[in-house]
């Protein structure tokens, strides 16, 4: 039983450029000038990885329920 994808974004490496909250709003925001994800785990959405594999500096990752790398590829 998938329990869904658990969506991270490193912000040490984030550079603000707010893509992902534009390709994703449901599931990121902009907070102190950053990304975040709204929920930790979401269910799997080809929006979540169009923002990952979008992001100039790959800050965001994708994991399966099992921990495999999902995205970015």
């Amino acid at each position: 039983m998938s329990t869904g994808w658990r969506v991270e974004v490193d912000a040490g490496r984030c550079i603000g450029s707010g893509g992902c909250v534009g390709m994703a709003p449901g599931h990121f925001r902009m907070e102190s000038g950053l990304a975040v994800p709204i929920a930790v785990v979401v269910e799997p959405t080809d929006a979540v990885i169009d923002a990952a594999e979008s992001c100039p500096v790959e800050a965001i990752t994708v994991h399966g329920d099992d921990d495999a790398l999902i995205a970015p590829a």
